[in-house]
């Protein structure tokens, strides 16, 4: 018995997916209400233009960390994927928790209509009331697809914003139909296409096994234990325990790995694309052979650990590189991110070059574009920062709305002789500061411009 429950004794990895299920669910469901300094943890608003992240609103005109955030995506992926398989797939990825929502947690858990270990037996429609019961767990399974519509879209249209807008429906039509569309997307996703999904559809089972190495960790079958199943042509040759070719292989041929299985495949073949790393297979067979007293014959392991009895490698050269690369990134984007101006200032110089006013004074015409990007209302300033003989004579401080944009034309005057040249006008060198009152010594960017100043056989 002390042998029996050392192998069964284990928290299923059921239970740990579940419960990484359910933190996931309550993260993704609560994130878009968490704010920082007035701005979203992440939002990318096409209404507002904006992306924020972490707290920070960068404005379209500052989208240089969009690169750096989908190099994260992919090089993070292929991480993964390199070290623990699809475990993306299995243990994180919508699809996966929606079906278990739905399959798992409705159909089987609350309305019986189905089991858990047996996930590939169709639902008896002729028994138990199970069509009233199917109908009712469509309801519910639409109801909650409208939820998770709704939460993938506060990811571009803030929560406030978006309850806002739906209180006015006839103006947000576009809005309100994509919703819908989603909603519709994932009833029929989850319920008529299923893990269909993942095996035809889905990209990322394509690439995996690219990714693969003897090392990576996966669910994977003992041959050396529980003998070959199937023969080098994928047929399968043994049915039943008896039609083993050695007595010592341990496997009882009970199939429970493979009607567990939401993919609708035998571990037991080998690496397949449609296995989503889930581990049903390894619970399954663990409670069966625990019962035995021996270990499961599925493990959550590497083909080096498990047909070559060598340890697997965490750190090895392709790790090592996505590990690299992932740092390298993050660092490249949190310099990139320290670049942040909190306000947006285009500098445009006039078509006319100057003008020479009485008493040789040269002036000259621009048009600045100012543009908020804080979450309050800033009353914006402006300054010669670098040549105190050109002076500001046409701006007044000015007060913009958060997201607003205004345009200023400004005149830059001098009385005094700047370049004495005869023979072209001289374009000098300039940078403007400008700054919000409220806040100086954040909210302040520095422009460089050019004042020309004309040749001295102009002046008089």
């Amino acid at each position: 018995m002390k042998e029996h429950s050392q192998f069964t004794k284990k928290t299923p990895f059921r239970k740990k997916r579940y419960l990484m299920y359910l933190f996931i669910t309550i993260f993704s469901l609560g994130l878009p209400f968490i704010k920082i300094n007035g701005n979203q943890i992440f939002l990318l608003s096409f209404d507002k233009k904006q992306l924020h992240l972490l707290g920070t609103a960068f404005d379209m005109q500052e989208l240089y960390l969009m690169p750096f955030l989908l190099m994260l995506l992919f090089v993070g992926i292929f991480a993964i994927t390199a070290v623990g398989g699809r475990a993306w797939c299995g243990w994180s990825c919508p699809q996966t928790i929606f079906r278990v929502i739905y399959r798992d947690l409705i159909e089987a858990t609350i309305f019986k209509m189905r089991r858990i270990k047996n996930k590939q037996k169709n639902i008896d429609f002729s028994k138990n009331n199970n069509r009233v019961k199917k109908a009712i767990s469509v309801l519910i399974w639409s109801a909650l697809a409208l939820v998770a519509a709704s939460n993938f879209m506060w990811y571009f249209v803030p929560p406030q914003d978006f309850f806002a807008y739906l209180q006015d429906p006839s103006e947000h039509l576009f809005l309100i139909g994509f919703v819908l569309a989603i909603t519709a997307f994932l009833i029929y996703d989850v319920i008529i296409l299923k893990e269909d999904f993942c095996v035809y559809i889905c990209p990322y089972s394509r690439i995996q096994t690219v990714l693969y190495d003897n090392n990576t960790y996966q669910a994977i079958y003992s041959t050396k234990r529980g003998g070959h199943i199937y023969n080098e042509n994928k047929e399968q040759i043994v049915w039943k325990a008896k039609d083993l070719p050695d007595p010592k292989n341990e496997c009882t041929a009970c199939d429970a790995c493979v009607t567990v299985c939401p993919t609708h495949i035998d571990i037991r073949k080998g690496l397949q694309l449609e296995c989503i790393n889930c581990l049903e297979c390894v619970d399954a067979c663990t409670t069966v052979m625990g019962k035995l007293g021996k270990e499961s014959l599925v493990q959550w392991s590497s083909t080096n650990q498990i047909e070559n009895d060598t340890p697997t490698k965490l750190f090895r050269k392709n790790t090592i590189m996505y590990f690299v690369a992932l740092s390298l990134t993050i660092a490249l984007m949190f310099v990139m991110s320290g670049e942040k101006e909190y306000m947006l200032l285009n500098v445009n110089k006039d078509t006319e070059l100057y003008k020479i006013k009485d008493g040789n004074v040269v002036s000259n015409n621009y048009v600045l574009l100012f543009q908020n990007t804080e979450s309050k209302k800033l009353t914006y300033h402006l300054e010669v920062v670098d040549n105190p003989n050109i002076t500001i004579k046409r701006f007044e401080p000015f007060t913009l709305s958060p997201g607003k944009m205004a345009k200023k034309v400004v005149i830059l005057e001098t009385d005094k002789l700047l370049v004495d040249n005869n023979l072209k006008d001289t374009p000098v060198k300039i940078t403007l500061k400008a700054y919000a009152i409220e806040d100086p010594e954040k909210v302040k960017v520095f422009r460089n411009a050019t004042f020309f100043f004309p040749r001295s056989d102009r002046l008089k």
